[in-house]
């Protein structure tokens, strides 16, 4: 009799776990994958995920369309966070944006997406695609798409379109703290273009103008010194790093550009023509970077061991 009600109970647990079983509804799953992502399961979160999905599948309520957009950005970010499957994840974000491209989650996957693309694949255009694709829902984050944009134009070496991109940011965006930055790529896009030395130029002073205690403001004077050097202009050039040397956070690389645009022009001189060690003559020095920091002729002498 013991052993009769003994199987009857176990039968009836198997009964009630198969009609739990029945009665789970996507929500359900769901929970159970974040709990298993807690608990450092992801396979199990996968497998929760998709069983979320699946059971979603067949209801296209609005409310299914929710719950699946999640489902599947759940499962995508499993891949990707988790597990570092970057195939994977580059797949199911794939699938999120075309089942579901007006949701929340199709936003965030566009811009993971994006940088997948750029890193993991040097899919450069296919990069920008999805960051364009974001920037066009207006996502509070626009300025910084925006300058992704800019920027995955300048790995291209595609610097007219990298110089538009670049320049829209302080249009559209104008109290986004990536203004800055903006100027400063647009300048360097510039600078790669022929015939647009004089542009990039005042790019970088606009820049220095706007944003005098910016990081970038003593990068781009330096930058000023190159181009100017690079137009064969070495006085110019060298007082533009003594400036230069003031605020830069490596003032040896200024010196050592100092030193070489010293040596260009003792070489260009008649008596320097040909001549070693007229290109290493310290009697008509620029200003070292003691003098440029304010100290005195003597104390420079020192620096320089003369």
């Amino acid at each position: 009799m013991t052993r009769r009600l003994s199987r009857w109970a176990c039968v009836l647990a198997v009964g009630a776990l198969a009609v739990t079983g029945c009665r789970d509804k996507p929500v359900d799953h769901m929970q159970r994958a974040r709990d298993a992502i807690f608990e450092k399961r992801p396979d199990e979160a996968l497998v929760e995920y998709r069983k979320a999905y699946e059971m979603l599948l067949r209801d296209e309520s609005p409310e299914a369309l929710v719950m699946r957009a999640r489902a599947l950005k759940g499962a995508a970010d499993v891949y990707w966070l988790e597990q570092r499957k970057v195939k994977e994840a580059v797949s199911v974000y794939r699938q999120l944006i075309q089942q579901c491209p007006e949701a929340p989650e199709s936003l965030e996957a566009r811009i993971i997406l994006a940088e997948l693309l750029r890193v993991h694949y040097r899919d450069l255009r296919g990069s920008i695609d999805q960051l364009t694709a974001a920037l066009h829902r207006n996502p509070p984050q626009s300025a910084e798409l925006q300058y992704q944009v800019a920027k995955t134009y300048f790995e291209l070496q595609d610097y007219p379109q990298c110089e538009l991109e670049a320049k829209k940011l302080p249009d559209r965006f104008a109290t986004s703290p990536y203004v800055d930055d903006a100027l400063f790529l647009q300048a360097q896009a510039l600078a790669m273009v022929e015939g647009k030395r004089q542009e990039a130029l005042k790019t970088y002073a606009d820049l220095r103008t706007r944003f005098p205690d910016s990081e970038l403001a003593p990068h781009a004077l330096f930058e000023m010194g190159k181009l100017r050097a690079d137009a064969g202009d070495n006085e110019k050039a060298i007082e533009t790093w003594v400036e230069c040397l003031k605020t830069h956070p490596d003032p040896s690389l200024v010196q050592d550009a100092i030193t070489r645009a010293r040596r260009r022009l003792a070489n260009l001189t008649v008596e320097g023509i040909g001549k070693k060690e007229v290109a290493f003559d310290r009697s008509k020095q620029a200003r070292t970077s003691v003098e440029a920091m304010g100290g005195s002729a003597e104390e420079a002498a020192r620096d320089r061991g003369d």
